[in-house]
């Protein structure tokens, strides 16, 4: 949630940092702000609303060298234009954008506040306001901020100004992802190289209660005692046009049609001549689990459920699927060796980090299963498997989806050993598949405007069909906003059938053989009652009446193909709707606070 880009160099500011602002608008976000300085002082724009209003707001004629700018998910205080960052302390000296939650911002103020007049409902505020205190007591900029650092619980992002010393840029961190972006003549701070890849691809990880001091000619990082660290660079492998729509009116649709390449570039990167190449290390891990443990939060955690099944059925080893943030305050009681698996498509997920915190402390091994190598989860971890889908910017996942599900196929499969499934060839034929459902979006497109015509609906599925319609629902509840919920289909009548009435939605997905008669009998159940009925279901299971048939594919691996038309269905729900579908109101993507 929200973002941070900063730039001291030689250019102008103001562009560089709408632009990488921009590129940051898929983690979520309800107000915006630039802060830049020069000879006149600093120069805040900021506003409620999205980057494209921010521009408008933005004073043309101030030049400037060196800035910092945000984007706000409101956590403190509503979204307007007095909570929107940059913030400022009282004389104005310092001006600081923050991601995070500080969570001793109410002690700090009766401690070292008391009669501070705050502008804003910000815990934000609480930080600038700090800074200037203890720099007016310690006469050491660098020495205050890390003062500030060691009394602050709870996680952090900061970049800071310091208007008598307009030549330095300031950041700090703490459990919220931060990079640095180096280049010649000058260097950046952001939230994520895609903020940067304007100017760089080189950049350098940040640390946990890392202090880092920028100027144009170089970088220092210090831990909290004022030690310098020394740590190299990495290129970032993400091409800048891999984040534009080029034709396609939305991410979203893009995100959907790329499916059936990421499914085909998994199998390029993990196969060769028909091994699986994944390090011997993580599955020797896997293999000495007496019990694996999937922590993951909304769609990563029904690609969980879904590995659940393969982990077990291929494998044979027992499997637990945990929401993240239920796990870390209400942790079971735990086997004598697990393996704690952490899937998470940004790999920066607060709740799954606090999680993996916590089991580092008691010494169990972990894996993340993350979309972006150098995450924080993919760092923390003993382990990490990408997903290799490329960037995703629609809020809404499609793509890291399948590939969550497609990658612990491949683990599973290489733990399991030989098998019957030659995987590589089945994965082929899902990428066949999908691309012959996206191939023919009029489809879903009418079934959206025909059916989707309630302020309800339902998905309904059996075995892993009922993992299935889990994801079906969210993906359509959060970007077309109808109350969409997910079931077990035999579970409709252990209470729920008496939510349905003439005319609600109910889609049902048939892709088990086992299961194929016992949903199709949940289906006329809820028709007997009014429903108006979609079966979505796989050609060899298919019936005459079905509304979308799909080609066979192992039945392991049908979770990825019979998501690919509830996808667009909820695309097209959205887009029939008006709404922001790749920015749906009040989401972030990357969920960085508890």
């Amino acid at each position: 949630m929200c973002g941070i880009v900063g730039y001291i160099g030689q250019q102008d500011v103001k562009d560089i940092l709408l632009n990488g602002l921009e590129k940051l608008e898929y983690r979520g976000y309800d107000s915006a702000g630039i802060a830049v300085v020069n000879e006149a002082g600093v120069h805040i724009f900021k506003d409620k609303g999205r980057i494209a209003h921010l521009r408008t707001v933005v004073d043309e004629t101030v030049l400037s060298t060196v800035g910092i700018g945000h984007t706000r998910w409101a956590t403190h205080g509503a979204p307007n234009q007095r909570n929107s960052h940059p913030h400022q302390s009282s004389t104005g000296r310092f001006t600081i954008v923050h991601n995070g939650v500080i969570e001793n911002e109410l002690e700090l103020r009766q401690e070292f506040l008391p009669n501070y007049n705050f502008i804003s409902d910000t815990d934000t505020e609480v930080i600038a306001a700090l800074i200037e205190h203890f720099v007016l007591e310690k006469e050491d900029v660098e020495l205050a901020i890390r003062h500030v650092m060691s009394l602050l619980h709870g996680s952090y992002a900061l970049g800071v100004i310091d208007a008598n010393n307009p030549e330095v840029l300031y950041a700090a961190k703490n459990k919220s992802p931060m990079l640095i972006g180096l280049g010649e003549g000058f260097n950046m701070i952001g939230s994520d190289a895609m903020a940067m890849l304007q100017c760089t691809n080189q950049f350098v990880e940040i640390e946990d209660e890392e202090f880092i001091k920028l100027t144009r000619e170089g970088v220092t990082i210090y831990n909290l005692l004022g030690v310098t660290v020394k740590r190299d660079p990495f290129t970032a492998e993400l091409d800048a046009s891999d984040i534009e729509k080029g034709t396609y009116p939305h991410y979203m649709l893009k995100e959907i049609d790329e499916q059936p390449y990421v499914i085909r570039r998994i199998v390029e990167q993990y196969f060769e001549d028909g091994d699986i190449k994944i390090d011997q290390e993580i599955v020797k891990a896997v293999k000495e689990a007496d019990r694996l443990y999937i922590i993951a939060a909304g769609t990563s955690m029904h690609a969980g459920f879904v590995g659940k099944q393969m982990f077990e059925q291929l494998a044979g080893i027992p499997t637990e699927v945990h929401i993240s943030s239920e796990f870390v305050y209400n942790t079971p009681v735990i086997s004598k060796k697990p393996l704690f698996i952490f899937i998470s498509q940004s790999g920066e997920t607060a709740d799954s980090r606090a999680v993996l915190v916590k089991i580092k402390q008691l010494g169990y091994p972990s894996l993340t299963i993350t979309n972006v190598p150098g995450s924080t989860l993919s760092r923390e971890a003993d382990h990490t498997l990408l997903l290799y889908a490329g960037p995703e910017i629609a809020v809404a996942s499609t793509k890291a989806y399948t590939a969550q599900v497609a990658v612990q196929a491949v683990l599973a499969a290489k733990v399991a050993g030989k098998t019957d499934l030659d995987l590589s060839r089945e994965l082929a034929i899902v990428a066949n598949v999908m691309e012959s459902i996206t191939d023919h979006k009029e489809q879903y497109e009418a079934i959206a405007k025909d059916y989707l015509t309630q302020r309800n609906c339902f998905y309904i599925g059996r075995h892993v069909d009922y993992y299935v319609a889990l994801e079906a629902a969210l993906k359509l509840k959060e970007i077309s906003y109808i109350q969409t919920e997910g079931f077990a289909a035999g579970e409709l009548k252990h209470g729920t059938i008496a939510l349905i009435e003439k005319g609600t939605p109910v889609i049902a997905i048939v892709s088990q053989e086992s299961v194929n008669l016992n949903t199709r009998s949940n289906v006329k159940e809820v028709k007997a009652r009014g429903a108006n009925t979609v079966i979505i279901s796989l050609r060899s299971l298919s019936s005459e009446t079905d509304q979308i048939v799909i080609d066979d594919v192992h039945p392991l691996l049908t979770p990825l193909v019979t998501v690919v038309p509830t996808q667009l269905i909820s695309y097209y729900a959205a887009l029939q709707r008006g709404f922001d579908i790749d920015k749906p109101r009040n989401l972030a993507k990357s969920v960085t606070v508890e």
